[in-house]
C-alpha cells in the first residue's frame, strides 16, 4: 500500500507540473517537469519548515521511502530501455555498426579513467582530499550517457533522425558495460576482500555483458515467433509486458545485465517481430501502448530527479567542485569521442566507414547527456565518508546535462545541419 500511495502522489505531481509546463512554460516535457519539481524542492526548503510544517516532513519521509536506485534500475530502466530500443531502426544501427560498438565500450572506460584522473589531481586545490578509488567510482558511474534522458530529450528536441540514430545507438548499448564497470570499481572501493584480477574483472564483464545480449536475442526472438502464430494485439502487448517483467526476473537469477537484455530483445521485436509476426493493426497498438510507457514513466523519472534536491545535504557546499566537475565531464566526453574518431582509419582497410563527420562528432559530444541513472549508482553506494560528496557533484553535473545540453542539442544538430 505504500508503494501504491507514493506512485499515485508522484502520477498526479507529475500530470500537474506537466499541464503547467504547457500551459506557461512551453518547454520539453521531461524537463520542464524536472525545473518545476526543483523549483517546488526549493519553495519547501526555504518556506515548508516555518508556514507547512507537517506537510514539509511528510513529503521529506515520501521522498525518501522511495528507494529511487531500486525503482528506476530494477523496473522503470527496463521498461524505458524496451520501449526505447522498439522503435529503433536496426538498419540504421547496422549502418554504424563499428563505431557505436566502440563508443559504448572504448569510450565509457576511457571517459572514466580520464575523469577519474583529472578529479583525483584537481581536488585537492578545491580543499578536497579524495581516495582515487573513490574519484574512480564517480568516473564510472558519470561516464555513460542515460538512454532513458537522450531518447526523451532528442524526441522533444526534434533532433534530425540520422544524427539521433547515433547518438541514441550508443546510449542504449554502454548502459550495460557502465553498471557492470560501476559494480566492480565499487567492489574495489569497500570490500577488502575482493579479487582485483584481470581473469575476475574479464569474467564478471563477459558474463553480464554477453549473457545479457544471449538472452535478449533468446527473449526477441521467442516473443516474435510466439505473436506469429496468433498475431492479436492484446496478447501481443500482453507478451511484451511479461518480457520486461519476468525477463528482469530471468536476469537477476542467472546474474547477467537486464539493461543489455531489454535492449537486444526490444531491438529484435520492433525489427524482425514486426516485419514478420504482426498485422499493421497489432503494430499501431503495440507502438502506441510503449509509447504511453515511455511518456509515463519518463514524466515520473524526471519528477523524482527534481525532487532528489530535497535529500542533499548540503548542496551549496559543493557547488564549486559540481563546477568544477562539469567540465572534467566535458573535457572527457570529447576526449573519448574524438580519440576513437581518429583512429577509424584502421577499419577504412576493411570497408568499413564511419559517417561521423566533425559537425555529428559535436552533436554526439554534447548530446551525451546524464540522468536518473548516474543518481541511481551513486545513491546504490554504501553509506560512508566520501557517499554525500559524489551524491551532490554527480547532481550539479547531471543538472547542467540536462537542462542546459538537453534545451540546447536541438539548436546545435540544426546549426550543424545548414554548414554541411
Amino acid at each position: 500500500m505504500e508503494l501504491y500511495y507514493t506512485f499515485s502522489v508522484l502520477i498526479v505531481l507529475a500530470s500537474f507540473f506537466a499541464y503547467l509546463n504547457l500551459r506557461f512554460l512551453k518547454l520539453p516535457g521531461t524537463i520542464g517537469i524536472m525545473i518545476i519539481a526543483m523549483l517546488v524542492s526549493v519553495g519547501i526548503r526555504l518556506l515548508g519548515d516555518s508556514y507547512f510544517p507537517a506537510t514539509t516532513r511528510h513529503f521529506f519521509d515520501l521522498i525518501k521511502e522511495f528507494d529511487f536506485n531500486e525503482i528506476l534500475m530494477g523496473a522503470m530502466l527496463n521498461f524505458l530501455l524496451f520501449a526505447g530500443a522498439l522503435h529503433v531502426n536496426m538498419a540504421d544501427l547496422k549502418e554504424q555498426k563499428v563505431p557505436i560498438m566502440i563508443y559504448s565500450t572504448v569510450s565509457v572506460v576511457l571517459s572514466a579513467l580520464i575523469i577519474s584522473m583529472l578529479l583525483y589531481y584537481i581536488a585537492p586545490f578545491l580543499g578536497i582530499n579524495i581516495p582515487y578509488v573513490f574519484c574512480l567510482v564517480f568516473g564510472t558511474l558519470i561516464s555513460p550517457t542515460d538512454p532513458i534522458v537522450v531518447l526523451g530529450v532528442l524526441k522533444e528536441a526534434k533532433v534530425p533522425k540520422r544524427i539521433e540514430t547515433k547518438i541514441v545507438g550508443e546510449s542504449l548499448f554502454n548502459d550495460g558495460v557502465a553498471v557492470v564497470m560501476f559494480a566492480v570499481v565499487l567492489k574495489m572501493a569497500t570490500d577488502p576482500t575482493f579479487d582485483v584480477s584481470f581473469s575476475s574483472i574479464a569474467w564478471l564483464f563477459a558474463k553480464e555483458g554477453i549473457g545479457g545480449l544471449l538472452l535478449g536475442a533468446v527473449f526477441g526472438f521467442t516473443a516474435s515467433k510466439v505473436m506469429k502464430k496468433i498475431d492479436d494485439y492484446k496478447v501481443s502487448v500482453l507478451i511484451t509486458l511479461s518480457i520486461v517483467t519476468g525477463g528482469f526476473l530471468v536476469a537477476q537469477s542467472l546474474h547477467v545485465s537486464s539493461p543489455l537484455a531489454m535492449v537486444v530483445a526490444g531491438l529484435i521485436i520492433g525489427n524482425y517481430g514486426k516485419k514478420v509476426a504482426m498485422s499493421e493493426v497489432t503494430k499501431d497498438y503495440l507502438g502506441k501502448f510503449w509509447e504511453l510507457i515511455d511518456e509515463i514513466l519518463n514524466a515520473v523519472l524526471f519528477l523524482f530527479i527534481g525532487f532528489e534536491l530535497l535529500l542533499l545535504p548540503d548542496l551549496n557546499k559543493q557547488l564549486l567542485t559540481g563546477f568544477v566537475a562539469i567540465f572534467i565531464v566535458l573535457f572527457s566526453r570529447l576526449t573519448s569521442i574524438v580519440l576513437p574518431w581518429k583512429f577509424f582509419d584502421i577499419f577504412k582497410f576493411f570497408g568499413i566507414k564511419s559517417a561521423y563527420n566533425k559537425g555529428s562528432l559535436m552533436v554526439l559530444v554534447w548530446g551525451g547527456i546524464r540522468g536518473g541513472v548516474s543518481i541511481a549508482l551513486v545513491l546504490s553506494m554504501p553509506e560512508g565518508e566520501y557517499k554525500n560528496l559524489l551524491l551532490e557533484v554527480t547532481y550539479i553535473v547531471v543538472l547542467f546535462s540536462i537542462v542546459v545540453q538537453g534545451l540546447t542539442v536541438g539548436k546545435l544538430a540544426k546549426r550543424v545541419l545548414e554548414k554541411e
